[in-house]
C-alpha cells in the first residue's frame, strides 16, 4: 500500500531572510529533511507539499526548494491571492513548475494571517483563479472550514472547477482540548457531498476528538462523511504541523494505519489511492 499525505507543511525557522506573516503555535521549524525523517518514522511515502499561508503568505519559493531537494516525495500546492490582478499568470507559471500539482484558496471568516484576503465568494478574483485553475487543469484547495455555505456558492458558480476542500470543512483546534461539539457542522459537510466536481480532505481529523490518542470517538462522525462522499472521495492527511500542539507525527498516522474500522482495501484508497487520483500525482517507488 502506498501511503500519501494529503497535506503537510515544511518550513525554516523565522529569519529577515525568509520572514513569517504571522506565528502561529508550530514548532520553531520543520524543515524538508525534517519533515521527511518524520514520514520515513511512519512510513508514509509521499505527501502533498502545502506551502504554508500563516508563514509565507503567497510565498511558496521555500517548498519547492523542498521538493527540488526530494522531488520523488512531495506534490507542490501554492495559496493563490484573489486581489492579484496577474493572478491568471502566476496559475500559468506555477503549472509550468516542476512537482506543482494544484492552487489553494484561502476562504474563511476568521483570517489566518494578518494579511490575509477577506472578501465575499462572489468576488471577481475568485473567478478569474477558478478559470485559470480549469484551463491549466489544477484542483483547487479550498481551505473554507467555518464559511462552508459561501464554499457551497462557490463550488456551484463553478461546476467544470474541481475543489478539494480542506481539513473536513470544520474548523478545527490548535491546542487542547477540542471544543465540547466539534462536529457541529458535520450536516453541511454532508450537504457538500452532492458537488461531483468536489473532493475532501480527511486531514487533521484527531484534532476534533475529545477522547485523546487513538481518537476512539472520531470514526462514528467519520463513517457518516464516508458513506456521503464515498471513499474514493476522501483523501486522508495529518495537516502536520498545523495540528503539531494536539497530536505528534505518528499519533496522526496510526490511527487510520491501524484502525479496524477499515479493510485493507479501504484502507488504500483512503491513505494513498484517492489522494494520488484527486492530484494526479504519486511519490516515486523507494
Amino acid at each position: 500500500m502506498t501511503i500519501i499525505d494529503s497535506q503537510v507543511h515544511a518550513y525554516e525557522a523565522n529569519t529577515p531572510d525568509r520572514p513569517w506573516d504571522s506565528s502561529p503555535n508550530w514548532p520553531d521549524h520543520v524543515t524538508g529533511s525534517e519533515m521527511v525523517a518524520a514520514m520515513d518514522s511512519v512510513g508514509v511515502d509521499g505527501a502533498i507539499l502545502v506551502s504554508a499561508f500563516s508563514l509565507y503568505r503567497y510565498d511558496a519559493s521555500y517548498a519547492v526548494e523542498v521538493r527540488n531537494a526530494y522531488p520523488g516525495r512531495f506534490g507542490l500546492v501554492k495559496p493563490v491571492d484573489p486581489l492579484d490582478p496577474a493572478v491568471a499568470d502566476v496559475i500559468a507559471t506555477w503549472k509550468q513548475t516542476p512537482g506543482t500539482v494544484g492552487i489553494r484558496i484561502m476562504m474563511t471568516r476568521a483570517p489566518l494571517s494578518p494579511s490575509q484576503w477577506m472578501g465575499d465568494h462572489s468576488h471577481p478574483g475568485l473567478d478569474l483563479i477558478l478559470r485559470a485553475a480549469v484551463r491549466h487543469d489544477f484542483p483547487v484547495n479550498l481551505l473554507c472550514w467555518d464559511n462552508l455555505d459561501a464554499a457551497m456558492a462557490l463550488i456551484d458558480r463553478h461546476p467544470n472547477a474541481r475543489f478539494i476542500i480542506d481539513h473536513l470543512g470544520i474548523l478545527q483546534p490548535r491546542t487542547l482540548p477540542a471544543p465540547p461539539k466539534p462536529w457541529a457542522e458535520l450536516s453541511k459537510v454532508l450537504e457538500l457531498a452532492s458537488r461531483q466536481n468536489a473532493v475532501i480532505k480527511i486531514s487533521g481529523a484527531c484534532t476534533l476528538s475529545n477522547a485523546g490518542y487513538p481518537f476512539p470517538d472520531i470514526w462514528d462522525h467519520l463513517a457518516r462523511v464516508f458513506d456521503a462522499w464515498g471513499l474514493d472521495r476522501c483523501l486522508w492527511g495529518t495537516d502536520w504541523t498545523r495540528a503539531f500542539a494536539v497530536v505528534d507525527y505518528k499519533q496522526a498516522v496510526e490511527p487510520f494505519r491501524l484502525t479496524d474500522r477499515l479493510t485493507e482495501s479501504e484502507r488504500a484508497t483512503l491513505m494513498g489511492g484517492a489522494c494520488a487520483m484527486a492530484y494526479g500525482w504519486k511519490p516515486e517507488s523507494r
